[in-house]
């Protein structure tokens, strides 16, 4: 789903973005529920960017990526925790692009997301490519998610991954296992 925002573009540049698991619902300009295989999810568009709630039977996770006044918490590059009885991994990176590069990938992005039934975009007033968009899927167990949030006036398009999955608690007899994380494979 594509949708304008009617709101003034207030996180401005990729350095002023704030990570932060396990933030209350913010007040949000465009949502979009989803009900992926037992998980609810809800994809939020905020004014400072986006905020994606899952619920599942065992509990709810958040993951708010913003422009937070007063957030001590910048983007970080990754992060790997567990929250209750969730495990949580996020990956962030910046890309800086050309002016015509920039277009092409927010014209990509745009595209991709707008038609994608799991898929929220919101480009911001201004310029049709300062946006953010995010697309859910869920894989083997876990609910995974895309983000990009675009900053046509440096050229910059910060994109993460998320992936979330409730730990599988042991049992007698069973090691401790998760489902975000497969057993490993020993080469020979």
């Amino acid at each position: 789903m594509l949708t304008t925002l009617k709101t003034a573009y207030s996180d401005t540049r990729a350095a002023d973005l704030a990570w932060t698991l396990g933030r209350e619902p913010l007040p949000a300009l465009a949502t979009l529920d989803l009900e992926l295989d037992g998980t609810s999810l809800q994809l939020r568009l905020l004014g400072a960017s986006h905020q994606i709630l899952v619920d599942e039977e065992r509990g709810r996770c958040s993951e708010t990526v913003a422009c937070i006044p007063g957030s001590s918490t910048p983007l970080p590059l990754g992060v790997a925790k567990r929250a209750g009885d969730w495990e949580y991994e996020f990956a962030a990176r910046v890309e800086v692009l050309s002016p015509g590069q920039f277009a092409g990938r927010a014209q990509e992005l745009l595209a991709l997301v707008a038609d994608h039934p799991h898929g929220l975009a919101g480009v911001f007033p201004g310029s049709p490519y300062a946006f953010t968009a995010m697309l859910a899927r869920r894989h083997e167990g876990q609910v995974h998610w895309r983000t990009w949030h675009a900053y046509p006036q440096d050229g910059q398009l910060v994109a993460t991954r998320t992936r979330v999955g409730v730990r599988v608690p042991a049992g007698p007899g069973r090691p401790t296992a998760s489902r975000l994380r497969p057993p490993a494979v020993l080469a020979g």
